[in-house]
Order: C-alpha cells, then structure tokens, then sequence
C-alpha cells in the first residue's frame, strides 16, 4: 500500500481545553467519516512517537522549547498573545504531532510510503522564537529541515491552501531559495495574520520563489481553480524534489472562522494534480498535513476526499 495515514489516540490530544475552536474532537470526527466509507481499508495506520528535543531544535530556538516545556509543566497560562493556551502535557502533545511530520518523512524518503497524510499536523502558525495561531511547535518547519539535514533533499515545495495564511513557514523561509512556497488563503486584509500579499514573492536570494495568491471573502471553488492553474505552472517551473500539501479545511463554506466558500471539491482538485507534479518531478514523494478547520462535519468531509485521492 503506497499511502501511510497517522492518526492515533496521542496525535488526537493535540487540542485546546474550554471550549476553544481547535478541540480535541477533530481527528475522532475525520476518522469516523473515514471508516463509513471504507477508506481505512487501503492505507497503512503507521506508529510514530513523540519528537526529540534536539530535532524540534532544528527549527525552534532552545529558548523557546524550554518555555513550552516548562508551560507544560505548570499547565496554565499562555504560549502566545492569547491564541494558543498551555495545558498540562502540551509539550509532549506537540512534540508527538512533529514525531509524526518526521516519521513520515523516514518512510517517504526510505520508498516504504510513496505517500502519508497527517490530519493532526500542518501547524503553519508558529515561529520559530514563539507560538502563533493554535500553533505550538511548527512541524512543518521542522520537517523541512529535517528532511535537508538528515535526508540530503534540498529543494522543497510547500503548498498551503488553509484559509489561513502560512506566515511561520513563509518568513522563516522567506529568503530561502530552495524553499518553493505556493499559498492560496483568504485576504489578510480580513482575515488572521493579516499576511500573505501578492507582492511578497521572498526576499535576497529567493526573490521569485515564493507566490501568495489572497483570495476575496465569499472566493469559492471557481477562484480556487482559476488560482490553483497560476500554482501549478509556477511549480513546475522548478522542479521540486519533494512536495509537502498542507491543506486546511478551514476554507470550506461553513467554517466560524473565516469567510470563503470552497467545497471538498477544491481539496480533492489539489491534491490530485499535486500528486500528477509528484509523479513527474518527485518520484511521487508527497506528504500532506491536515491544517485548520473548525466545523468538524467540514474537516471531515476534506480530509476524506484528500484520504480518497492519495490513495488512488
């Protein structure tokens, strides 16, 4: 079976208590949907455990990782400006959703998956000094470095299409030219974190490498298409060696959070054609990651369709 799922009662914890939009009953709503149609009978459920410190390090400062620990410990408080609570054991719960980024990245890189999807992950919010957005620690900025330091692949893509601007990995990456970065979101002019212009294309050395595509309140799945034909163009441009989807549910009609109108359509279309540019330039390697999504009827509806066609 070539596509690899992480789902597990660890990744399943990370959430926020009190009623917070990012609960705990994400991964649960997405799988129970995912079994009611059968789509647990052709990947393999792969095990992973919590990351260590020196790779988290990776990306994050020491600083800041030994604050999460230590919010972890007390279990109250704050991890940013008032986004992303501590709770007991928040440290570990994190740490186990980049295990998983990481894990995955082993067996795409060894030919043991040609693909894997993590719904519990995408965590495209945090710095690399701070938390942000829900965000604790972000895997997908460790995987990226991960997969240089340990995996010799240099040039990435990185393709969001959460409603949500992925700022942590966009200006921690910014003047990285081997970081390919597409990103379709709502307008920041509207919506958190009021970043993601079309004009910020990188920076230095990486002037052209990167393209935000901000999409108008009420853009629904013709403008996602119309976009998504400027995406893959610009892709193909450079060839990547490895591609990363990090794919948000949170732009779908319904969702409290934000204001565009896509359908499981628009995740099921990018998927599909990132799979076509991973065949052609990457020998297939893609991995994907959940994102946001605050309606769980909505979350579970996208990451089914994106489960569907990864294991097509």
């Amino acid at each position: 079976m070539s596509t690899h799922l992480f789902v597990s009662p660890a990744l399943g914890q990370y959430g926020f208590p009190g009623g917070h939009p990012l609960s705990v009953d994400r991964q649960g709503a997405f799988w129970q949907a995912a079994r009611s149609r059968g789509l647990d009978r052709n990947v393999v459920l792969a095990p992973s455990a919590p990351a260590p410190r020196a790779a988290i390090e990776r990306f994050h400062t020491p600083e800041y990782v030994e604050r999460v620990r230590e919010a972890s410990r007390v279990g109250a408080g704050y991890l940013d400006y008032g986004d992303t609570p501590a709770f007991p054991g928040c440290y570990e719960v994190a740490a186990h959703v980049v295990g998983a980024a990481l894990e995955g990245a082993r067996r795409v890189v060894a030919g043991e998956a040609l693909r894997c999807f993590q719904p519990i992950g995408g965590l495209h919010h945090a710095r690399r000094g701070s938390a942000a957005g829900f965000c604790v620690f972000n895997d997908i900025g460790v995987l990226i470095e991960t997969l240089r330091a340990e995996h010799g692949v240099r040039r990435i893509a990185y393709v969001d299409i959460d409603v949500h601007h992925g700022d942590g990995v966009y200006y921690e990456f910014e003047h990285d030219p081997h970081l390919i970065v597409v990103d379709i979101h709502e307008d920041g002019r509207f919506l958190y974190p009021g970043t993601g212009a079309s004009h910020e294309t990188g920076a230095g050395a990486a002037q052209g490498t990167k393209l935000n595509l901000p999409l108008a309140p009420g853009a629904d799945d013709a403008q996602f298409f119309r976009a998504w034909e400027h995406a893959e163009r610009f892709l193909a441009r450079f060839e990547p060696q490895f591609f990363i989807l990090q794919c948000g549910a949170d732009s779908l009609a319904d969702d409290p959070l934000a204001h565009l109108r896509f359908t499981p359509a628009a995740h099921r279309h990018a998927v599909r054609r990132l799979r076509l540019l991973a065949e052609q330039h990457a020998q297939g390697r893609l991995m994907a990651f959940g994102g946001g999504g605050y309606n769980l009827d909505g979350l579970a509806m996208a990451w089914c369709a994106v489960l569907e066609v990864l294991q097509q």
